[in-house]
Parts: structure tokens; C-alpha cells; sequence
């Protein structure tokens, strides 16, 4: 995982949390049972909250941190900042110990949401408000995707279904573009496929791609979301299609997506033959700091400031003034390639 910064100015995040696309309410008109609902007492003095990270050195949630330390140090909160890496058991010690530390809320991002029910179980046990950022869980079973609405715990981050759309309608552009035979063309869609915003993002981008007119066979890749995992899985799809001449490449991240450019190009497949649409911008943009060819066409920029930012305001404004959580609030993205991510924003280490 790459630990070097990527973020917009601080000013600019605070634009972007100025422009957050969607605010909407639980369509029963109740929170989740642990998420923060009316048994959440509000806060007199100065708050304290516990932000708990999965694989706290990826280069986004490394951004999540400072956007959440900046607004929290705006707002005068105590913030803790955990990272919980890969290890689901450390979720629920870590957020034991939150509690015996009297933080008055609990922001996470789980390495696994099976664990949602017992984080949302401990949370509500001991009365603390719980919202979680990027990825979603639920109060009543290990699946968000199986999880009725009103058991989900509400959620800051990113639509999925949009982000999806995004790179693929890019993808398709990019396909048509090239003029490539479809017949010597497959598309990988790589993510990890119990993470339930990934199965949305790749989804989303299939249909999009699909909705353009670029009809081409699909390869789904199942990985671990890193970069190195994404590498040896796409790789050895690679070798199982000899015959393929032309690949499209999308997947949950940035991670797979340059994963797949890394074992394409290892295969010996020049850059005019790949087509990669990254989701994140903050690994695709090294690719184009080269200044070399790269089959990296364009990425999603999505910028970890502006959640971890907009989750602790969403918990300040809960917590100080008894303003309900929204069900799911959406920050803003900006699709960049090789001539735009410096204006965008971009920022590589």
C-alpha cells in the first residue's frame, strides 16, 4: 500500500465539502438501531470521537485522516485516528477501547463488514453514536447487500453507482476511440467481491460501458484490492487468453486498476493496447508524472479529504446540536487523464 500524500489544498476540500452532492433520510424515518439514532444523547462539553481505519497507510484513507483532523481541529474535537489495517478482530477491540475512553462517537471503515453487527451492538450497548465512511455495514446480519434499509448504519462517502458509471461510460470512450476489433477485446472487471460498494462500482461500470454501444466480452477478476494481488490475478488472465490482443481494464480502486496496467505491460502489451480507467486518481497519476505512454487513459478522481472531513462535521452537527444523520451522504468526484489531473487537484507524492 502506498503511504505518500494525494489531496487537494485544505481550502479546496472545503469547496468540495461545499458542493456534497445528496443528503437523504432512511425511508422509515428511523436510524438503525447503534447507528446514532434518539437514544444518542447530545454533547455539552468538547467531544471526542474515535475514527477507526482499515489499511490506514493506503494512499486514501491516509488522505481521510488529515481531512478528518483538519475539520476536527476546526471544531475543536478530540480525534483518535486508528488503523486497523487488514484485521477484523482489531475492529472490535479497538472500538471496545474507544468506548472505555469515553469518545462519544465511533466513525469506521471496517476491514470486513461481518463484523458490522457487533460494532453496532457494542456502540449502541454504551449509548455513543456510530457512522461509518466508505464502506457500508449493517445492524442485523454480515451482508449490507442482504441488509434491510433501515438496518443499515449511515454512511459518508462516495455513490457507488455513480462513481461506477463514470469510468465506464470513460471506458467505453476510450474503446470506441481506439477502434479496436471487439472480438480481439475483453474487458477485466477487477475488485474484491465481498465488499459490497466495490460489487456496486463494477456493476455500475459494466452497464455503463455496455449502455455506450461497446459491446465486448467481460472477464470478472476476484482480488484482494491491492495492487500486487490485482497484478498476479490479472496476470494469469492474461496468459489463460492468448489469443486477446486489446484489454480494457476498471475495477473497485486504483489498486487493481493499476495492477492490471503493471501485469499488461509485464505481459508485453504496449500502451496503445491497453485501456485502464482507475478509480481513485491517487495511483494513476503516477503513471502520468512519467511523462511516458501508459496504458492509465483517465481515473476517477475521488478525494479521501473530503469524506473523512464531511464524517466528522456529519458527527460534530449529531452530536452539539442533535442534528439527525443522514441515511448516506455523497462527496463530489472529477474524472482526469494525462493532461488534466494537475488542474484537477491531483497531488502525487
Amino acid at each position: 500500500m502506498f503511504i505518500e500524500r494525494n489531496r487537494r489544498p485544505m481550502a479546496a476540500a472545503a469547496l468540495g465539502l461545499a458542493s456534497v452532492l445528496a443528503l437523504t433520510s432512511c425511508s422509515s424515518g428511523q436510524q438503525a438501531a447503534g447507528s446514532g439514532g434518539g437514544e444518542v444523547a447530545k454533547v455539552d462539553g468538547k467531544i471526542s470521537l474515535t475514527y477507526l481505519q482499515k489499511q490506514g497507510d493506503q494512499e486514501y484513507f491516509v488522505g481521510e485522516a488529515a481531512g478528518a483532523k483538519a475539520k476536527a481541529d476546526e471544531l475543536g474535537i478530540d480525534l483518535k485516528v486508528v488503523n486497523l489495517g487488514t484485521d477484523a478482530n482489531k475492529t472490535i477491540s479497538e472500538a471496545q477501547s474507544a468506548i472505555s475512553q469515553k469518545s462519544n462517537g465511533l466513525i469506521v471503515v471496517v476491514p470486513d463488514p461481518a463484523v458490522g453487527p457487533q460494532v453496532a451492538q457494542l456502540a449502541k450497548d454504551a449509548g455513543i453514536a456510530l457512522l461509518t465512511s466508505d464502506d457500508q455495514i449493517c445492524t442485523t446480519g454480515p451482508d449490507p447487500a442482504s441488509c434491510p434499509a433501515d438496518a443499515l448504519v449511515p454512511r459518508i462517502g462516495f455513490s457507488g453507482a455513480q462513481m461506477g458509471g463514470e469510468v465506464g461510460k470513460r471506458a467505453a470512450a476510450e474503446f470506441l476511440k481506439a477502434g479496436w476489433n471487439p472480438a480481439e477485446t475483453r474487458t477485466i472487471s477487477a475488485w474484491k467481491q465481498d465488499v459490497t460498494v466495490c460489487t456496486d462500482r463494477v456493476k455500475a461500470s459494466k452497464e455503463a460501458f455496455a449502455a455506450a454501444g461497446a459491446k465486448v466480452q467481460n472477464i470478472d477478476v476476484p482480488t484482494d484490492n491491492s495492487p500486487t494481488g490485482a497484478q498476479d490475478k490479472i496476470a494469469a488472465t492474461v496468459t489463460a487468453n492468448p489469443s486477446v490482443k486489446h484489454w480494457v481494464v476498471w475495477g473497485c480502486n486504483d489498486e487493481n486498476v493499476q495492477g492490471g496496467v503493471t501485469a499488461l505491460e509485464n505481459a508485453g502489451f504496449k500502451a496503445d493496447d491497453v485501456i485502464g480507467v482507475g478509480l481513485g486518481a491517487y495511483l494513476a497519476c503516477k503513471n502520468w508524472s512519467s511523462g511516458k505512454p501508459s496504458g492509465m487513459k483517465a481515473a476517477l478522481f475521488i478525494n479521501g479529504e473530503d469524506v473523512g472531513a464531511l464524517a466528522v462535521q456529519t458527527m460534530y452537527d449529531k452530536l452539539k446540536n442533535g442534528k439527525a444523520f443522514p441515511k448516506e451522504a455523497f462527496a463530489p468526484t472529477t474524472m482526469v487523464d494525462a493532461a488534466t489531473w494537475k488542474s484537477a487537484g491531483v497531488t502525487c507524492g
